[in-house]
C-alpha cells in the first residue's frame, strides 16, 4: 500500500520547545518534521499538530519554521491524541484515511496515538526518522511495538516520493529540493 497525497494528512505530535532539549538526535527529528512540513504543503496534504499540556512544556518549537496554511494547532492533555475531543473531531472532519504521524515521544505520545488510530481502522504510517525519545532504546521499542501492531514504519523521503508519485510534475520538482 503506497500512500497517496489527497488521502493523507500529516500529524505533528508534541514537537513542543520544552520538551525538545532532551530528545534524543532532535536535529534529525526537526530536520525531517520541517522537510514533511513543506512537503505537505507542497502537495495539499493537511497538517494537524499536537501540544501536550503547553503551559508545562510550551508551545510547538518555532524552529520547524511557519506552518503550512492547511494547519489545525490542538492542545492536550491525554497521551493520545484520540483521546482528546477536540483533536479526534479535527481529525475525523479532514476524511483522511492515512495518517502520516512524526513527532516526541515515539514510546509515549506517538505510540499510543497510532495505536488508538489503528483501533479506528486508520492505515498508520509512522515516520522512523522523523520521531524520537529521550533515549534511543525508548525510539527503538516504540517502533518495534507500532509495527507489532500493524503500523507501517516508513522514512521521509518513502513519504515524499509515495506523495508525488511521478517526476514529470512542477510539484515533484518543488518535492525534490526538500531531498537534495
Amino acid at each position: 500500500m503506497f500512500l497517496q497525497a489527497d488521502r493523507s494528512a500529516l500529524l505533528v505530535i508534541d514537537v513542543q520547545v520544552r520538551l525538545l532539549p532532551v530528545i534524543h538526535e532532535r536535529r534529525r527529528v526537526l530536520d525531517n518534521v520541517r522537510r514533511l512540513l513543506s512537503g505537505a504543503a507542497i502537495f495539499d496534504v493537511p497538517v494537524l499538530v499536537s501540544e501536550q499540556y503547553p503551559k508545562g512544556l510550551g508551545p510547538t518549537s518555532e524552529e520547524l519554521g511557519p506552518l503550512p496554511e492547511q494547519t489545525t494547532v490542538r492542545e492536550k492533555t491525554a497521551f493520545s491524541c484520540v483521546r482528546d475531543e477536540g483533536w479526534w473531531t479535527a481529525f475525523g472532519g479532514l476524511e483522511r484515511p492515512q495518517a502520516v504521524i512524526v513527532g516526541i515521544e515515539a514510546h509515549v505520545c506517538v505510540l499510543q496515538t497510532a495505536i488508538d488510530l489503528l483501533g479506528r481502522a486508520c492505515q498508520v504510517f509512522v515516520v522512523a526518522d522523523a520521531m524520537s525519545s529521550r533515549t534511543p532504546d525508548n525510539h527503538a521499542l516504540a517502533l518495534d511495538r507500532m509495527r507489532q501492531e500493524g503500523a507501517r514504519v516508513v522514512g521521509t523521503e518513502m513519504v515524499l516520493f509515495e506523495w508525488a508519485e511521478r517526476a514529470d510534475t512542477d510539484r515533484f520538482k518543488q518535492m525534490s529540493q526538500l531531498v537534495k
